[in-house]
């Protein structure tokens, strides 16, 4: 019998797919669907630069693409996540960070979207993520979970191209987003 994946199991991971330890178990998963990127990319170049480098918004906070996540034994990769610069002055320069973050995106695919609800949501909520992100490029829909007393709380739920426009979701609320943007036309899920 094997023990726990190690860190160099997560090495060997082909650069073609991605790779996660939870709970001891190696993930690999493909990489990303063209989808799946384009609203990564999308939210990734709306929040970060409004939020990461000032422009046109509040700035005071650290956004980053795919970062690698070492929270206690679980190694985690989501597709964004973002640190208050207040909280955390200065991100480390190594390959991975080991400060849990305050807002977490998860874009879902038909192939990670239990990983990602059911496995990877519950070590946000033990590590005090504030926020988590719930993008889903087939659904069109953003959900936006707060950590409260301890567990989550969905305290917004947007379809499609926003209904009436534009949104606003926790703990961006200061700019406005076009989910529309999010699934160009064309683009294939998976």
């Amino acid at each position: 019998m094997r023990g726990p994946a190690t860190y160099a199991d997560l090495a060997s991971v082909p650069d073609t797919h991605v790779g996660q330890i939870i709970a001891g178990e190696l993930l690999v998963q493909p990489r990303p669907s063209m989808a799946h990127s384009a609203a990564a990319s999308v939210l990734g170049m709306d929040v970060g630069g409004s939020f990461d480098r000032g422009r046109g918004g509040p700035g005071g906070w650290w956004i980053r693409d795919e970062p690698e996540l070492h929270l206690h034994m679980d190694i985690l990769v989501p597709d964004l996540a973002g640190w208050r610069r207040a909280r955390v002055p200065h991100l480390p320069s190594g390959p991975f960070v080991t400060i849990a973050p305050d807002w977490v995106c998860e874009v879902l695919s038909p192939s990670t979207a239990a990983v990602d609800r059911v496995r990877k949501m519950p070590i946000y909520l033990r590590e005090g993520v504030r926020h988590v992100w719930l993008v889903d490029p087939e659904r069109q829909t953003l959900e936006v979970f707060r950590l409260e007393h301890e567990r989550w709380v969905l305290v917004g739920a947007h379809g499609g191209d926003g209904g009436d426009g534009p949104v606003r979701a926790e703990p961006f609320d200061e700019i406005e987003l076009e989910l529309s943007a999010l699934w160009p036309a064309g683009a294939e899920s998976g």
